[in-house]
Formats: structure tokens, sequence, C-alpha cells
């Protein structure tokens, strides 16, 4: 694997001089060149009347009040799926609904979404409406099923759409025909955010709140999970993601956020008034998903759930402890999976052009993350099988986590496999850096030679070398914690919309191991300054490097608090011998 380092491209802008130059190149490299496009007020949020299914769900959503019939909702086992339940709750119960429950699906029981395993459990049951969310615009079969029950559903759902469409009474779903809503990268939580919205609205313009002599509910006490669930999904930051992500991060800094979601960041010692975006990545979101990969999600929604301060740390120390068993069962596989990596390396000469990995013993919630972490060290679409079930035919089957690298489209990938060898893949869905499949065990083999012809049609070089993009090399100036902050303060950073890193050559004046992998440097910049360095997780192949004293370094910016001392820190993203 070769490594290329290229700075972005940047371009003349229109702010201020108030705006550190710095800082409005770096908004520039991310197309940003006028100040009227970072908006992070709450009222330059997309209007809610351009999301289509709006005005079909609301009317439902009346009749359901009036008669306070029993609404069901149905999440997934994820962190865009457990903030987008606990929201539809509150949301629901704010609103003036009294019987609401939830239900999600456990991954090893019922599968993803709306199935008709979990149908066929609802119909049982006095449900009167079934809302989803983050789920439900593939779940043709499951909704067919709740629907010929009498059960009325409305669909919300980011997830693009396929050519059927579920018959729900109503779908919310940016992402459907003929949906004019400008961000196409809503996560779920932010899909069932505008219906809340939208049927507060719906309530005000039919007198509901003067008839009732009640003020309007403040739906905006609840955005803070809108922001976690956004960016725990990983979807892009457009311009209406970061307001949603801004104005979260805005409440929770002042305290006013759900209890579960202050006690998830007191387990990892965060302080409430300096939480960032990638918080929500780290810290938050994988003790949320630790619920659903390992036990029952439902335990992750009822700590967002609750009310009760002292409850909510008594589950989050639960959660954090789900998630080193997940830490603990990851890396087991991971080393694992890396032992058949290098045994296919040494015997075929380098590294396949696709990498599928199985061992019988596999934890199927842990499968994604363990295909992750390959696709990253071995930079090559990556598929990790985990055994499932037994198919009527006796063999059993095996549910696979691809993950892809830039320039390769995993999900049209695997289409493509069952396009040219019909019956190999089960079934198969997802987009284009991450997707799922199933297939037979004992097709395995087929599979793997079947991928790895497909893949070898459609990968170059060029997409085989990795690119690490930076914003260039940081003036002398800017090392210091007021322009930390003033970077901090520029964002909300993530996923399409990216953390400002840095790039140059610096002294190693020191180095060591901290926590038995993380590399620890003092280094030393061309002015002679000196500043500490972690490389966490670092190569132990390469480093520590007794004879580099000098190094290329792709870098953050980082404040550091250690006894009372505040100092700057580079965080180093990636390091190689100058």
């Amino acid at each position: 694997m070769s490594l290329n380092i290229q700075r972005r491209v940047t371009s003349d802008t229109a702010f201020s001089s108030e705006l550190h130059p710095v800082i409005a190149k770096i908004y520039s490299g991310r197309g940003i060149t006028n100040p009227s496009e970072i908006k992070r007020k709450a009222g330059e949020l997309l209007p809610v009347s351009t999301l289509k299914g709006i005005d079909d769900a609301v009317p439902l959503l009346h009749e359901a009040l009036l008669q306070q019939q029993h609404i069901t909702i149905v999440g997934d086992f994820d962190a865009d799926g457990a903030t987008s339940t606990a929201l539809m709750m509150l949301g629901l119960r704010k609103l003036g609904f009294t019987r609401v429950s939830y239900k999600v699906p456990n991954r090893f029981d019922y599968g993803y979404g709306l199935s008709p395993e979990l149908a066929n459990d609802l119909i049982k049951t006095d449900t009167d409406l079934i809302i989803t969310v983050d789920n439900g615009i593939s779940c043709i079969a499951g909704i067919d099923i709740v629907k010929s029950a009498g059960i009325k559903v409305i669909v919300t759902d980011h997830h693009l759409a396929g050519h059927i469409l579920p018959n729900a009474d109503a779908i919310i779903n940016p992402n459907q025909p003929g949906c004019e809503f400008a961000s196409k990268n809503i996560a779920g939580v932010g899909v069932a955010f505008y219906l809340l919205l939208g049927f507060r609205a719906y309530l005000r313009d039919q007198g509901y709140y003067q008839s009732m002599q009640i003020t309007p509910p403040n739906l905006a006490e609840y955005i803070d999970l809108v922001a976690l669930g956004t960016v725990a999904d990983v979807v892009k930051l457009d311009t209406n993601n970061r307001i949603l992500v801004h104005q979260g991060l805005a409440r929770i800094k002042s305290g006013l956020c759900r209890p579960g979601i202050r006690a998830l960041l007191a387990m990892s010692n965060k302080d409430l008034n300096k939480v960032k975006s990638s918080d929500f990545g780290f810290v938050i979101g994988p003790r949320l998903n630790a619920a659903g990969r390992l036990d029952d999600m439902s335990f992750g929604i009822r700590c967002l759930l609750t009310e009760d301060y002292g409850q909510a740390l008594k589950m989050a120390e639960d959660l954090n402890d789900l998630n080193n068993e997940r830490k603990d069962i990851e890396q087991g596989m991971r080393l694992e999976a890396e032992a058949v990596v290098n045994d296919l390396t040494l015997s075929e000469g380098d590294v396949p052009a696709g990498i599928c990995v199985y061992k019988p013993d596999w934890h199927q919630g842990v499968i994604g993350i363990v295909a992750g972490r390959l696709k990253e060290k071995y930079y090559r679409p990556t598929i990790a099988f985990a055994k499932a079930d037994v198919s009527a035919t006796g063999d059993s089957e095996l549910k696979g986590s691809a993950r892809s690298i830039p320039g390769l489209h995993i999900r049209d990938i695997l289409d493509e496999v069952n396009t040219k060898y019909p019956g190999v893949i089960l079934k198969f869905g997802g987009h284009a850096m991450a997707a799922g499949l199933s297939i037979i065990e004992s097709k395995l083999a087929e599979f793997q030679s079947a991928f790895e012809t497909v893949l070898n049609q459609h990968l170059t070089e060029d997409v085989l070398t990795q690119v690490i993009l930076t914003d260039g090399e940081l003036p002398a100036d800017c090392f210091t914690v007021d322009f930390c902050q003033q970077l901090a303060d520029a964002g909300p950073w993530g996923q399409g919309f990216a953390e400002p890193t840095f790039d140059g050559v610096f002294t190693i004046i020191n180095q060591r191991l901290v926590g038995a992998k993380h590399l620890k440097l003092v280094l030393s910049d061309r002015h002679g300054q000196l500043f500490d360095g972690i490389h966490f997780n670092a190569d132990l192949s390469q480093w520590p490097n007794p004879h580099c004293d000098q190094a290329q370094i792709v870098y953050q910016l980082d404040i550091n608090e250690f006894r009372g001392n505040i100092n700057v820190q580079l965080l180093v993203r990636d390091i190689t011998q100058a």
C-alpha cells in the first residue's frame, strides 16, 4: 500500500478580516467561501414543508392524539436508531400522547427493522399505529403484514429507497422519489425530529393549543439527541446537519441535556462544557452501539429516556462494561482476522484485491467493526463473516459485513457479483462504503472467488493509493491554546466536513510507548518550538524507531489539560520517516 499526502485546494474567500485567515482557508478547502454558508442558527434549518410525506403523516397523528391510540415506535439497533426511538418517545409524550411504547428488534432474533418476524409479534398487541424510525423504507413484507391486520404505518427513514416502496400510510424520507428536501444526508433521528416539528406546527395551525389553553411544547430541548444520532451515524455534515449538531452541542455545554447523555460523558471523564462533536462518535456512540451489538439496544434507549441522573449513571456504567466486553471480543477477532490475511499474503505474495475473513465462532454483532479495522490497516475492501442460522437445507447461513475504500462502491460490487454469479448471495444491501449480505457457508469459497474476480475489474492503482488530505503546514504562531479554541468554535466538524488536519516535518526529541500501544512524542518544529504529541494505536512494527530523528507528520491540534497545566498537543494521525 502506498501513501499519498495531498493538500486541499483552496480559493479566495469573502470572509471579513475578523475571521482568522487560516480558518478562512480551512473553510475554503471544504467548499465554503462566503459567511452566508456558515449557518448555525436554529431558524436557518431547512423548512419542514419541503420534506415529502409530512402532510400525509400529521393527520394520522392528529387522529391518534384525539383518540389516544396506542402508538408503537419500531427502532433500529444502532446509535441513530436508539436516539431516534428515544426522541420519538419523548416528543410524542410532550405533544400529548399517553399510550406510546417502542420495540427495537434484537439483531440476532429478528434482524433489521420491521421484519416479518417482528410484524407477526406486533399484530398480537393492541397497537393502532406503528412509526418506524431509522428503518422502514425496505421493510416491504413486514409492513404488508401489519397493514393487513389493520394497523396503520408511518415510515420515517433516511436510507435509499428501492424500486418498490412499502405500502405505508405515510413515508417520510428525503431519499424517496419526488422529495425536494435539500439535505439528502439527514440521519434517521433528524427525520424523526422533523416529523415532530411538523406535527407541532399542524396542531398550532389547527388551533389545538389555543383551544386547550396550553403553550406549544419546546421540542428544541431534545436536540441533544438529534446531534448525537447525527454524528454517531457518520452521515455527511452538510449545512443543515451542522446546524442540528451545533444546536445540540450548545445545549449540552449549557448543561441542558438528557441525563443519559450527561452520564455517558461522565463515564469517560468528559467535561460537559468542553464536549465536541467527535465525542458523539468516539465516546457516546460506541457505548450505545455496544448494547445493540452484544445485548439489546433497549437498554441503551432506557438510558436516554430516564429522567433520573442516578439511574442514568448506573445504566451508563453497564453500557461502559458492555463496550469494554465488545473491545475484548473485537481485539481477539481482529488478531485472528489479521492472521488469516497474513497467511493469504504469504501464499500469494501480496494482499488480495478484496479481503474475506470468517471464523465459525466469531460474534455476529462485531464483524462490522472488524471489517472496518482490516480495511483501515490493509486499505482493501473487506468483508467479515460470522455464522448466523442454519438454513432449511441444513447448511449454515453466514452474515457478512462489508467495508470499502473511497472510489469503490461496495453495494454495487455486490450487485454485480449477484448478477454475474446468481445463487451465490442470498441477499444484500447497503451503500457506497458499507454493506451487509448473507450467503450459505458451503458457498463461501465460491463467493470469495467471484468477489475477487469482480473487484479486479474495478480496482486501479489510483483507487488503491490511499490519499490523506491535509490543510497544509500550520504557521508557527498558530500553535496556541487560543487558536485551538478558535478551530473548535469554527465547527462542528465531522463526516464530509473534516476536522482540520495539518502536516509538516518535525524533529523527534523523544519517543516512547505508553499504554503498551500508543506512541508518546516530544517534537520540535523548524522554529525550535517544542510540542507533545500522541499517536494512538501506533504500528508497533515501525515505532518506536530509535534510528528516526525526523518525521513527516500528519496531525490535528488538541488542547491537553493535565494537573492544572494547559498546553497544545499534536494528535498524530500518520507518521513516516522524513
